[in-house]
């Protein structure tokens, strides 16, 4: 009898989608109407969120901002159409609050929701709570976020909620006995990973448990780009990821061979996830290059696809209850 983990594993397969790693985030949206649908986009106002929220709202979605930084936002957002943007911080979990009763107040519904914002690579920094920030800002926040708007996304009747992972989830997996970094030495990568890890299995148990209620989950690892996510990372290390050439340059994305994207083309997948028709019937699966990933090979980090423990079901059931007992919130379901 086939195993629930092999169960998820085998979802892992590619559709065929007729999009690829040099799609951009407008072809994958090429000739679609969004007027009538709302959309709420963290990150919205920077690097791959801000161009996933200039297709969406030019394709006429109605697109809320969430914003930590209102000055830079509104130079960002400056001139697009269907944007409004509103305060909110990740790491304060009563600005989250705030943001979701401010929307819940409208009485709309949520059709899409996509987890875009994110911090990678940081120093070591707590939150008020004294978690770890990047397991704060990239999964905890998130999740908080999703659960009070839970109730405008089963009012959508079609909803999705698109997580944006990494591939950097292949770097590590999560302590559950210590996500926060209070007995291990911290590091910087190791914990970056654990955050991404945790959004990829968010999303698989959240869409287990809203499907039921039409509410798809989905995560995705964008491609490598070189935005402002990469700030706390020294000239060695771009260099290293070939970002940078001998003289501290930033590379074209077109002479890397494939190694990075332009944003246009780091966009597409989470468009492609929140408005392909192949995913009608699909959830709580990871995708890369416009595509469903495939499950990765263990030879190297760097190749294509997820790790089996990224989607493996008791992973996804442990965090859960982690994610509901460290930020005290819970969905109403």
């Amino acid at each position: 009898m086939e195993t629930v983990s092999n169960m998820a594993l085998r979802q892992q397969q590619p559709l065929l989608s007729g999009f690829g790693p040099q799609s951009t985030a407008e072809e994958v949206l090429e000739g679609r109407d969004l007027s009538g649908k709302t959309v709420i986009i963290t990150g919205g106002y920077s690097g791959l969120g801000l161009e996933t929220t200039r297709v969406l709202a030019e394709a006429g979605a109605s697109v809320i901002v969430p914003v930590r930084t209102p000055k830079k936002a509104a130079e960002a957002l400056a001139g697009l159409p269907n944007v409004t943007a509103a305060p909110m911080d990740l790491l304060d979990p009563g600005s989250i609050d705030a943001f979701a009763a401010g929307f819940m107040a409208e009485g709309r519904p949520l059709d899409l929701l996509i987890l875009s914002a994110g911090i990678m690579a940081t120093p070591l920094v707590r939150d008020l709570r004294g978690y770890e920030s990047q397991f704060a800002v990239n999964h905890l926040g998130h999740f908080q976020l999703t659960a009070r708007l839970w109730p405008a996304l089963r009012q959508a009747v079609s909803a999705r909620v698109i997580v944006v992972s990494s591939r950097g989830h292949r770097i590590s997996g999560i302590d559950f006995g210590d996500p926060n970094f209070e007995q291990r030495e911290y590091e910087k990568w190791a914990a970056y990973g654990q955050s991404k890890t945790a959004n990829i299995l968010f999303a698989a148990e959240l869409d287990k448990r809203g499907k039921e209620y039409g509410v798809r989950a989905l995560s995705l690892h964008p491609g490598s780009i070189l935005t402002d996510l990469s700030r706390h990372l020294s000239e060695d290390e771009l260099r290293a990821m070939g970002a940078l050439d001998e003289t501290g340059r930033p590379v074209p994305a077109s002479r890397t061979a494939g190694r990075l994207k332009t944003v246009q083309q780091g966009a597409a997948t989470s468009v492609w996830c929140a408005v392909s028709e192949l995913l009608a019937d699909k959830g709580g699966v990871y995708c890369e290059d416009a595509d469903i990933a495939s499950v990765a090979s263990p030879e190297s980090r760097q190749s294509p696809g997820v790790e089996p423990y990224a989607v493996d079901p008791d992973n996804a059931r442990q965090l859960w209850t982690l994610s509901k007992d460290m930020t005290g919130v819970k969905f109403e379901f």
